[in-house]
Parts: structure tokens; sequence; C-alpha cells
């Protein structure tokens, strides 16, 4: 099995879906969260990285953390904002900053590779396109829920400094 990012319905003949094979989705997915969390300043910003964070295939499953663009909590208030955030994201991981922290060497390029692909797909991915009915439903809060989506207060990992998700931290859950 393996993950696909994928533009939404309607728009992926522009723009060419990202395959990954699960172990370069887990790197790709934990460098994105390293990066978010370096450098999310709002609670959007935060909840961005969250979310990403939650496509921890180590709680999740292996080969089920493949979605479209559209599926991430986007809101169209702010938009502009969460999309500048998204690539600052991607660039900031581009540059390789704090890949110390995982408990192993990824493949730099395979990993390069896919945040490039990845930043094409955000910068094309619209307001227009904003399912605003993704990040109602993942930002409920259940009643007696003791694990909820958005962590109250947006804990980080002592050990890691990165935002914890309702599975944990994405890195000590993958044993770095």
């Amino acid at each position: 099995m393996a993950n696909t990012i994928s533009m939404p319905h309607g728009v992926e003949s522009d723009i060419e879906s990202l395959g990954m094979t699960n172990g370069l989705t887990s790197v790709f997915i934990e460098v994105l969260s390293i990066s978010g969390s370096m450098l999310a300043k709002t609670n959007r910003e935060r909840e961005m990285t969250i979310w990403l964070a939650q496509q921890d295939q180590s709680i999740v499953g292996i080969g089920t953390v493949g979605f479209d663009i559209d599926e991430m909590p986007w809101t169209v208030d702010t938009f502009d904002d969460e999309k500048d955030f998204m690539l600052r994201m991607i660039a900031h991981a581009i540059a390789e900053s704090a890949w110390e922290k995982l408990s192993y060497e990824p493949r730099k390029e395979a990993v390069i590779y896919c945040l490039e692909q990845f930043r094409i797909m955000i910068q094309a991915f619209m307001k227009q396109h904003v399912n605003l009915s993704n990040y109602l439903e993942w930002s409920e809060i259940e009643e007696d829920d003791d694990r909820p989506t958005i962590p109250p207060g947006y804990p980080k990992c002592a050990k890691h400094e990165v935002y914890l998700s309702c599975h944990g931290c994405i890195l000590c859950n993958n044993g770095s």
C-alpha cells in the first residue's frame, strides 16, 4: 500500500497527484510537523500543523493517510493566511530545518521532491476550492472526549517540541 495526496475533484487534471511509499509518507508528514511547530504563531496555524500530525500511520494505519488538499481544515475567512503559512512551512521543511530531531537519516532527495510537489499543489489550491465542512467536522468538540482532535492549549512534546495531536507526538510514536 501507499499514500496519495491529490487536488480536489475538478482541479486534479491540472496538477499531478503526489504518490508516496508508506515510509516516505511518514518522513514527509514528520518534517512538515516539525516545521509547522517551529513556525506556528496563531491558533489556525497550530491547527493546520496538528491536522498534518494526525496523519500518523503508526497510529491510524499504514497506507491510510492519503488525502485531497481540500480535506485539510481550511477556512474561507483566513484562507490567505493559512495558505501563506502552509507555503512557509513547506519552505522551512525543504531547508531541512530541525531534521536532526528525526532518529534516522531520510533520503533527502525524495523528501524534498515530494515537498516541492506539495508546494505546487498548495499554490494551485484556491479559496473557491475550500470545503468548510471539513474544518467544522474535524474541529468539532465531542462531549466527554478525553482525547479531543485539537488538544486544549495546543501542547507540545517536551522532547521534540512538536505540537501534539489526539494521537500524541508523531515523532515519539515513530521512534524518534
